[in-house]
Parts: structure tokens; C-alpha cells; sequence
């Protein structure tokens, strides 16, 4: 960032009022009566109702539209290990996110905790205070064990959005360039530069998609994962082929797919030469990916190519999923966000880049051209139809899937968000 643009933020973030969020009534308080139903004595009915039967909870409180953005501040951004506080604009900007693009109300929880269990035992004992819970910012491999921990012992959906939502974005954008590259994605070798938590979460969804493992390559900062190394934890473990590749140059000869989530500037012109007929290259690190769009249609013009910016056609973005997601899983009051529910979100994305795309959204991108095809495989945030499409396909299948406690809303996207109150 220049001088200019630093500053630039931090007087975003600072002035008028410090930070980007702020609590609202929803009720009126203009008379002694409305304070008395409000608080004493009039609270007391629904604390009544509540402790009668918890499900109340969401009929009386804003339980059912709250979302909790949680985290160590161990993995913030590209950043690194800052602390909790320090993470804390990021939990922030999360909010407004939800706020924006799915009308979610969040708080942000940052956590000094000195261990993964610490952790996960905080955020356990005051799990039931929101709807779910969205982990973000946690280093792997600890944020495998405290997600999976936290599933088994909240009762409300809880989702690392680090892992799966690149995954999902990641997954439907796949899917489209396979196909339009005239590949299956079963057949297809593939290729995964980065080892943490958001490439095992790519990889796992991928194989859930119909990848084989057995085609899967990856790699971290030491080479290929492989049988014979030693020293690698049972997270990468679970990705180690018996084969006698050791370096990228190796892994990528003749590789279909690349998919970069390590470091800017890893991925060379040669490397790319060396990938089969229409390779599809999804080069993720930010601001700079692993080799720029640019250097990679020098070397081959039938490159497919995403990345995580803006300023480029197919941006593998986060917030094409997270808020649809929980936005979906709180309609039906879902207990988690299973496997299921994350297949309906790729379908459902995978699906609306192939309808035509409105001339809003035309628009807002000052006229670029888009429509289904080698620069667009990933629909764009500022398409107003995620909200249905998603949250849609995630309440459907988490009705399908038996983790939803209230039925399907019989239309779908509702005009307001009221239903998540128990209505």
C-alpha cells in the first residue's frame, strides 16, 4: 500500500466513530412503558418462556440472527500470529460483511488463549449465547482440532470459514473451468502448493466433488507430501502419495489443475509450460499470487486463471459463501454445517456463473464483459441473487440432511428476516 492508502484506512477505520459496527434497537423505548417491558419488569416473561424451553430463545431474543466471529488472532490475514487483539478490525469487518450481504447481525470474540483446548473450552461454555459461530483467523494444524471440537459440543453451527469457504468458492469456480476445458474432474491430476488449513479444506471438498486422491499432489514449504517423509502431521498425512516426486518442477509436469495457497511469486512461466492442454491455475495468495495472470497467459494462452483479487476476472472470494451459508442455516435452525450443506453451496454457485449475468452487475463492473467462459467461472459479490440461490440450497439441505430443526420457509428468500425470531 502507498503512504497515501495506509492512511487512508486508518482514517476509515477511525473516524467518525472509531471501528464499523454498532449495536440498534429494535424496539421502542420512548415511553416509561416501553422500558418496562423492555427491561424490569416486563423481561421477566420471556426469561420465564426461555427457561421453560430453550427454543424459546429465538422466538424472544436476537439469538437466531447473531453470528459470533471468533478468533486467536494466531492467523490473521497474511499477517501471521498478532494476538487476539490485534485481529480484532478483521473479526470487525467480518460483521460487516454478514451485515451487508446477508442482513446477520455479529459480535466479535477475540480469545487469548495459551492452548487449543483453552480455547475451545471458552468458546464452548458461552456457545449458546448466539446462533452460530463463524472461527476465523486460527493457524492450522490447531484450527483442525478446535473446529471438530467445537461441532461435537455446541449446539449451533460452528464453521471455520478459513478452511471451507475458500473451499466452496474454490470448489464451484473448478467445476466450471473442468468444464469448460472438456475435463473431468475425476480424471484430472491436480496439484496444491500450500499445505494449511484452507489447501487440506480445498483438497477434502474437491475429493467430496469426485476428485480421486490418488491424483491429488501437495506440497508445502519441504516439497511433495509424500509416504516417506517424515515429521508431517496426520493433517498433511492424510495427503501423502507414494511417488517419487519431491519438488514443484516434478509435481506440475503434466499436471491439469494448480492450486496455489502458500506464497506470492512461486509459480514460474516455465512451470506453467509444463501443464497439459488447458490448464486451469487458480494462483490465491493476496495482494500477490503465486505467478500473475498476466506471466501465466504469456506462457500459455489456453490458461483458465482465478486468483484472490479484485482487479482480475475470476476472484476466489470468501464472501461468495459465509454469509449465503449462515444465512441458510439459520433459516431452518441448523444444528451444524455438514458436507451437505457445503456441496449445495458449490452447486449453487457453480450454477448461477452459467445463467446471464443482470446488467446490474454489468454495472458495477463499468461495463466488463461476463458471461459463462474462461473468465468467468465464479459469480461476482455484487450479484444480488447469492442471497437466494445460496442460503437457499444450504436451508434445503440441511432440511435434506436432518440437521434442521424448523422446515424449509415455504417462500424463499423471505422479504425480511423476521423467521429466524420463531415466527
Amino acid at each position: 500500500m502507498t503512504d497515501a492508502n495506509k492512511q487512508a484506512a486508518l482514517d476509515y477505520h477511525a473516524y467518525p466513530i472509531p471501528g464499523k459496527l454498532s449495536v440498534e434497537l429494535t424496539k421502542s423505548t420512548a415511553s416509561a412503558r416501553d422500558l418496562a417491558l423492555a427491561y424490569s419488569p416486563g423481561v421477566a416473561e420471556p426469561v420465564r418462556e426461555i427457561a421453560r424451553d430453550a427454543e424459546n430463545a429465538y422466538r424472544y431474543t436476537g439469538k437466531g440472527n447473531l453470528v459470533a466471529v471468533i478468533s486467536d488472532g494466531s492467523a490473521i490475514l497474511g499477517l501471521g500470529n498478532l494476538g487476539p487483539l490485534a485481529s480484532k478490525p478483521v473479526m470487525e469487518g467480518k460483521g460487516v460483511l454478514f451485515k451487508c450481504f446477508a442482513g446477520i447481525n455479529s459480535v466479535d470474540v477475540e480469545v487469548d488463549a495459551e492452548t487449543p483446548q483453552e480455547f475451545i473450552d471458552t468458546v464452548a461454555r458461552i456457545a449458546d449465547t448466539w446462533g452460530g459461530i463463524n472461527l476465523e483467523d486460527i493457524k492450522a494444524p490447531e484450527c483442525f482440532e478446535i473446529e471438530k471440537a467445537l461441532i461435537e459440543r455446541c449446539k449451533v453451527p460452528v464453521f471455520h470459514d478459513d478452511q471451507h469457504g475458500t473451499a466452496i468458492v474454490t470448489a464451484a469456480g473448478m467445476l466450471n473451468a473442468l468444464e469448460i476445458a472438456g475435463k473431468r474432474i475425476e480424471d484430472v491430476k491436480i496439484v496444491c502448493l500450500g499445505a494449511g488449513a484452507a489447501a487440506i479444506a480445498c483438497m477434502r471438498l474437491l475429493i467430496s466433488c469426485g476428485a480421486k486422491a490418488e491424483n491429488l499432489v501437495m506440497l508445502d514449504r519441504r516439497g511433495v507430501i509424500h509416504t516417506e517423509r517424515e515429521g508431517i502431521n496426520e493433517y498433511k498425512a492424510e495427503f501423502a502419495r507414494d511417488t517419487d516426486m519431491r519438488t514443484l518442477d516434478d509435481a506440475i509436469d503434466g499436471a491439469d489443475v494448480f492450486i496455489g495457497l502458500s506464497g506470492p511469486g512461486l509459480v514460474s512461466a516455465d512451470h506453467v509450460k509444463k501443464m497439459a492442454a488447458d490448464p486451469i491455475i487458480f494462483a490465491c495468495t493476496n495482494p500477490d499470487p503465486e505467478i500473475h495472470p498476466d506471466v501465466a497467459r504469456g506462457a500459455r494462452p489456453d490458461v483458465i486463471m482465478a486468483t484472490g483479487r479484485s482487479d482480475f476476472p475470476n476472484q476466489v472470494n470468501n464472501v461468495l459463501g459465509f454469509p449465503f451459508i449462515f444465512r441458510g442455516a439459520l433459516d431452518v435452525r441448523a444444528t451444524r454445517i455438514n458436507e451437505a450443506m457445503k456441496l449445495a453451496a458449490v452447486h449453487a454457485l457453480k450454477d448461477l456463473a452459467r445463467e446471464p449475468v443482470p446488467e446490474e452487475v454489468l454495472n458495477a463492473y463499468e461495463g466488463r464483459e461476463m458471461s459463462f467462459g474462461r473468465d468467468y467461472i465464479i459469480p461476482t459479490p455484487v450479484d444480488v441473487r447469492l442471497l437466494e440461490r445460496v442460503s437457499s440450497a444450504v436451508a434445503q439441505a440441511a432440511v435434506d440432511s436432518g440437521v434442521a430443526r424448523k422446515p424449509y420457509p415455504a417462500h424463499y428468500p423471505l422479504k425480511t428476516i423476521d423467521n429466524v425470531y420463531g415466527g
